[in-house]
């Protein structure tokens, strides 16, 4: 990988109006901002449609887009909405934080009118990409009509027949609901439509996406419902365990995310055919897969049925190089980053080196002082991504107020840190001048922003991804600052 740097943002974030990130154009002036402040890549997070608690992590589709983040100018301007249909809706009072009730209560009827004008005109066209995407999207659009139909709960409490996936059911449901059907064919022809354009203007400032590939799927999701043997589930669809991690620097009970476990002797009996396919479409979005817990293709945390928390789960071998061998053989042409934090143990560690993978330092992580850490920048290897910190660490001015303040002053005698040249930027100094290849920081940090525009916090389960940029935030005053930065440390 070429020597860059770049800024992780989630596309929510965006300083859009009606109350959410959106792909349209704040999407569009960031990327330019990006490329006026030396940059070379823009760090997104999953795409997915969200359920409960907002995660972008556990989404009701691996390949789906969600909804929230169709911009409603650009219907507008292609007349599907109207100016006054999109100011009739309260999108929330706070420009600095997503109104997920509002996005859940509104965002969707909106978009009812939009396919009820664009459905006839745009139908060819609407055909050929359910043709181009058709391994996953009919599945996809009649769970979702399923959902809505069923009051929004787990395809696990529909009626046996649906649930089970007969095929006359099936087929029943399509023609009952139909509309409904149409609407999330419409929905995705519309998000894949606004990404495409913005891609192609990423490409024209040479900008490149790096995407986010969550390990698991959620139970929940269209992806479960419509291939069940590829998960340890039982005869009723319910996991004999599930995914989580152990007891760590997070969380003191670990972590129990309640995903469904895969069944890996099933996936390997056709080549991983459901992971080829699942890369495919990530490929078809990102220039780079940042490939989240790549830890569990090791091994991985596995926690019986029915535990509150994660304290008691166990570790199982996972398909290693099995697997990892064939995604990177399979796909020469994209770029993986593997997520490898957390408790790395042996196994971690030569998978990594046998995959040649770059893994991730995080520099938040680096100033422990019972030992010299792994994550102190003079260790790095060039193959590798330094973060100061991911969307699951606070900002590096929240890192100041919240971490020992031994590891503040370790970090301030490393690093040089000076009121003069200011916390934030001391810190961002000590990774783009580190041997990494690709250096990557939040746009929170870039602004020297605190907690309060922290965008998750481990282990809370509601509250979190809701952290929004103001509209006057990216400067051009900032933007030469981070170009300088970017220039005297070889990363334009």
């Amino acid at each position: 990988m070429k020597r860059s740097c770049g800024v992780l943002l989630p596309v929510t974030a965006l300083p859009s109006p009606h109350g959410v990130g959106t792909l349209g154009k704040a999407a569009f002036d960031f990327v330019d901002f990006l490329a006026q402040a030396g940059q070379s890549w823009w760090q997104v997070l999953p795409l997915g449609p969200t359920g409960h608690g907002d995660s972008p992590y556990t989404t009701y589709s691996a390949y789906a887009g969600n909804h929230y983040l169709i911009d409603l100018d650009l219907l507008e301007e292609d007349g599907l909405l109207t100016k006054e249909e999109i100011e009739a809706m309260d999108w929330g009072r706070d420009p600095t934080q997503v109104d997920y009730a509002a996005m859940y209560d509104q965002r969707l009827s909106l978009l009812e009118k939009a396919k009820a004008r664009g459905w006839d005109r745009d139908k060819a066209a609407v055909e050929a990409f359910v043709g181009e995407n058709r391994q996953w999207l009919p599945d996809y659009a009649l769970y979702m009509a399923c959902k809505r139909h069923f009051h929004m709960v787990s395809w696990q409490e529909w009626p046996e027949d649906i649930r089970l996936r007969q095929p006359q059911a099936l087929e029943r449901m399509r023609q009952e609901l139909r509309e409904n059907v149409e609407l999330f064919l419409y929905v995705q022809f519309l998000f894949f439509r606004q990404w495409n354009a913005l891609r192609a203007h990423c490409r024209e400032k040479n900008i490149g996406i790096i995407g986010d590939m969550p390990f698991y799927l959620a139970l929940d999701s269209a992806d479960v419902w419509a291939d069940p043997a590829s998960f340890q589930l039982d005869s009723d669809g319910v996991p004999s365990a599930v995914a989580g991690v152990p007891p760590d620097y997070f969380c003191a009970d670990g972590q129990l995310w309640g995903n469904p476990l895969y069944n890996w002797e099933a996936m390997q009996r056709d080549g991983f055919g459901w992971w080829i396919r699942r890369v495919e479409g990530a490929g078809r979005l990102y220039d780079i897969l940042r490939i989240d817990h790549f830890r569990a293709f090791a091994s991985y945390w596995a926690v019986p049925r029915g535990e509150t928390t994660a304290r008691n789960g166990r570790w199982v071998q996972g398909p290693g190089m099995a697997l990892v061998g064939v995604l990177t053989s399979w796909f020469p042409n994209i770029r993986f980053i593997a997520e490898d934090l957390g408790q790395l143990t042996p196994d971690v560690v030569q998978l990594l080196q046998d995959s040649g993978l770059p893994g991730m330092k995080i520099l938040e992580f680096a100033f422990d002082t019972t030992h010299l850490s792994s994550y102190l920048p003079h260790g790095y290897p060039r193959n590798c991504v330094c973060y100061p910190g991911t969307h699951d660490n606070a900002p590096v001015m929240g890192w100041r107020q919240e971490a020992k303040p031994e590891e503040v002053a370790f970090a301030k005698r490393y690093l040089g840190l000076n009121e003069e040249e200011g916390f934030h930027w001391g810190f961002l100094r000590g990774g783009l001048s580190s041997l990494a290849d690709l250096f990557v920081a939040q746009m929170q940090d870039y602004l020297g922003l605190g907690s309060e525009a922290r965008t998750n916090t481990p282990g809370l389960p509601l509250g979190n991804w809701r952290w929004r940029l103001t509209a006057d935030a990216l400067t051009p005053e900032l933007a030469e600052r981070m170009h300088e930065s970017a220039r005297i440390y070889g990363r334009l």
